[in-house]
């Protein structure tokens, strides 16, 4: 055993994908200290910068005082205190559903979610590019899982049409995490509403930072609970905190608590992080000039890096790849980047698809004006 996994690391070395973890001794923020050193970040899902909030921050300190550090036990033991049960009724009110309901981690939501409403061999139809925890939900459930190409309208349509009523949910991103694109949304509920199928979408790097009043995707293509019935987001990125939500009607709510396995069976999420939370989402909703500088931040450095060469997505979200292709190079401009004191790793298959290795660029509202430039000039450099 001891050699298999020894040889199967050294593989992963040799194709340019290992992976190492450092060492924060900051909170989150435009600039870090990572093993010791300063850095400008562009790398933290933190998009709204809200993760060490006053407020927020403030908080969860208040939750630790009144209700201990941990929930002692799952949701339908003993672990579902008051502050759970509030955030969940503002989630509801947030996002214009009737109910809401915590789950732990985003992936254990989404696992979650297929689990409890695909029963075996029943059909799922799912974008190509979609996270990993979509896919393996599918996987789990023994479903029979089909793809389709990225954003592909047309082979969703000739899928659906082909299946008849065999396909039950039509899954996807709302943005995607490596791409920074969105979902066509409005096309695939169309097509859900004329073929019975129930459209699924996973929201969490969408949810606070696009739309009008940060709703999300939804929000941003006027896409009601009736054209989108299940709605999964997390509370990680945007809103600063930890854990994910789904949110839909009283009986998807009450089927995901009655048997989604990865709510039954796991610890609730610390009460502290609920109050926090919902101190995120009101600062979320009151200081609109987070988004706003969001957006500001995202011309400025597609306008600047364009003549530089490198290859854009398709992407006016926070997240903004830099498509490289090698992975060797990818590493290699990264480390480069490391030398200006600016942090953005690679990212490289099997995260990505084969031959399209990069640097995932995120923004936050954190981020001034001058750390962009700082940024682009690095890049001028290095390339």
């Amino acid at each position: 055993m001891h050699e298999s996994l020894k040889a199967n690391l050294r593989e992963i070395e040799q194709a340019q994908r290992w992976r190492r973890r450092r060492i924060l001794t900051s909170p989150q923020g435009a600039q870090i200290t990572v093993d010791g050193r300063p850095f400008l970040s562009f790398c933290s899902n933190d998009y709204l910068g809200l993760a060490n909030h006053p407020e927020v921050v403030a908080a969860a300190q208040e939750g630790i005082a009144r209700y201990g550090v941990g929930s002692g036990a799952a949701h339908l033991v003993s672990g579902h205190f008051e502050p759970h049960h509030a955030l969940e009724e503002e989630l509801a009110r947030f996002t214009g559903r009737k109910r809401a309901v915590l789950f732990s981690t985003g992936y254990m939501a989404n696992l979650g979610i297929i689990s409890a409403l695909v029963r075996r061999a029943e059909g799922i139809l799912q974008d190509r590019l979609n996270h990993a925890s979509l896919i393996d939900g599918a996987i789990l459930a023994r479903a029979r899982l089909r793809r389709y190409r990225h954003r592909d309208i047309a082979q969703v349509e000739r899928r659906l049409a082909a299946a008849g009523k065999a396909i039950r949910l039509v899954v996807t991103d709302g943005v995607f995490s490596m791409d920074g694109d969105m979902a066509p949304l409005p096309a695939l509920a169309k097509l859900c509403r004329e073929h019975d199928a129930w459209l699924i979408v996973d929201d969490a790097h969408g949810l606070g930072v696009l739309g009008e009043t940060g709703r999300g995707s939804l929000e941003h293509f006027g896409l009601s609970a009736v054209d989108v019935p299940v709605l999964m987001g997390t509370l990680g990125k945007a809103f600063g905190t930890f854990g994910a939500f789904v949110a839909g009607g009283d009986d998807l709510i009450e089927t995901l608590i009655q048997q989604a396995r990865t709510y039954i069976y796991t610890t609730a999420v610390p009460p502290a992080i609920a109050l926090a939370t919902v101190a995120s989402l009101r600062v979320a909703q009151q200081e609109t000039w987070r988004r706003e500088r969001l957006q500001e931040l995202v011309r400025h450095f597609r306008d600047k890096v364009a003549p530089l060469g490198f290859a854009l997505t398709d992407s006016n979200t926070p997240i903004q790849p830099l498509i490289i292709g090698d992975s060797a190079q990818a590493v290699a401009l990264s480390a480069r980047l490391e030398q200006h004191d600016i942090l953005v790793p690679a990212i490289r298959p099997p995260t990505v698809p084969e031959g399209s290795a990069r640097l995932r660029i995120t923004f936050s509202a954190a981020h001034e004006l001058e750390h962009v430039d700082r940024l682009i000039d690095a890049l001028g450099a290095c390339a």
